[in-house]
């Protein structure tokens, strides 16, 4: 199974946005695609459509009662299959410290069950804090997507991500394999151009090669508790992730 993590520390860059909208490309490529929330805000459960009523219906309560991971997922309309999240979650960083057994318990259960089997991609969406709930996803994940928006303090919250990434690669015994995907991406604004060409400059081959553009359907889609390919399956949005996701595919980082 392809693991691909979906973080930046950052709000408002995208972070929900790209991986639901790439969890549901999926599916309509017939890819099965699972979704684990991460994020206590739990936008990414709202969004694609389910609801946990407490934490016990989360990733808490793998770590709580070593719940099967499988037992807590929900299919949306759609026919995702997602384990959402709840706001008692944020209990996880409070009560398990960052123990090398707590941060790799993800991995270990995903390991241990191989949902879905090797055509059915999982995307997870973190928390925007590098906590417990996050480092489990990094721990997790073949590949990280590092959302970056078409700003300074974006761009800055991606290098920091970066340095947490080297700082972590000796515990790891790994480099984590990543792309660092533009969003909000407005060609007219010069700042949005100084910020890819920062990104590549610093970034190189990883900056993908997709951008994804402003647009008012991506926008509009959460709103109403839906992909951007439910709501406008013929909008330039739909139509950049449809086309990062060739690419994601093409370049093997989603196998």
């Amino acid at each position: 199974m392809t693991v691909v993590a979906v973080f930046n520390q950052k709000g408002g860059v995208g972070k929900t946005t790209t991986a639901i909208n790439l969890a549901a490309a999926l599916q309509l490529r017939g890819r099965g695609a699972y979704g684990i929330d991460l994020d206590p805000q739990a936008q990414f459960s709202t969004v694609a459509g389910v609801t946990a009523r407490s934490g016990a219906e989360t990733v808490l309560s793998v770590f709580q009662h070593s719940r099967l991971l499988r037992t807590l997922i929900q299919e949306t309309p759609s026919g995702l299959n997602i384990v959402p999240a709840h706001i008692e979650l944020s209990k996880v960083d409070s009560q398990y410290g960052k123990g090398y057994n707590v941060v790799n318990r993800l991995a270990a259960v995903l390991h241990a069950e191989q949902l879905g089997g090797a055509d059915s991609p999982l995307l997870i969406d973190c928390s925007p804090l590098i906590g417990v709930l996050s480092l489990n996803a990094l721990f997790a994940c073949g590949g990280l997507i590092v959302p970056i928006s078409a700003d300074h303090l974006s761009f800055k919250a991606a290098l920091q991500i970066e340095r947490a990434l080297k700082a972590l690669e000796p515990v790891l015994k790994r480099r984590i394999n990543r792309r660092y995907l533009l969003t909000r991406f407005d060609a007219r604004r010069r700042m949005a151009w100084d910020i890819l060409n920062m990104a590549q400059e610093r970034f190189g081959d990883e900056v993908c090669r997709t951008r994804i553009a402003e647009n008012v359907s991506l926008a509009e889609s959460p709103a109403l508790n839906k992909t951007v390919f439910e709501h406008a399956p013929r909008s330039s949005g739909a139509r950049d992730y449809d086309e990062l996701l060739d690419e994601l595919l093409d370049s093997g980082f989603i196998e």
